[in-house]
């Protein structure tokens, strides 16, 4: 990741108007600002959300609150909760999450 073109700045992520994305069950509220290449979320996860893809985006994903569980296309399963992270390259190995019922909240760049 090259960072670049970006001066110094705070983003009080509460005044960055949400976007809905539905999911199979559920939804994603995003809160996105764009730097440059970089794309940076405040993503809450309803209860019971299902993502309605397999993401083949890469990410550095940080739980803030709730659980969060990714599933490979492998088969393998990963459960994360408040203070774990994950991170995967672009077209690395695709993933799709889930909720349980205290949905999620995540930080992610990408």
């Amino acid at each position: 990741m090259q960072m670049s073109n970006i001066p110094f700045g705070t983003t009080d992520w509460s005044k960055v108007a949400p976007t809905r994305h539905p999911g199979e069950t559920g939804e994603a509220l995003w809160r996105t600002q764009n730097f440059d290449a970089i794309r940076v979320r405040l993503v809450e996860y309803s209860p019971h959300y299902l993502a309605d893809h397999w993401c083949q985006k890469g990410h550095i994903l940080f739980v803030l609150e709730g659980e969060l569980v990714t599933e490979l296309k492998d088969g393998r399963v990963f459960t994360l909760k408040p203070g774990q992270s994950y991170q995967v390259a672009d077209n690395a190995e695709p993933h799709r999450s889930r909720t349980g019922p205290a949905g999620a909240k995540l930080f992610i760049v990408d």
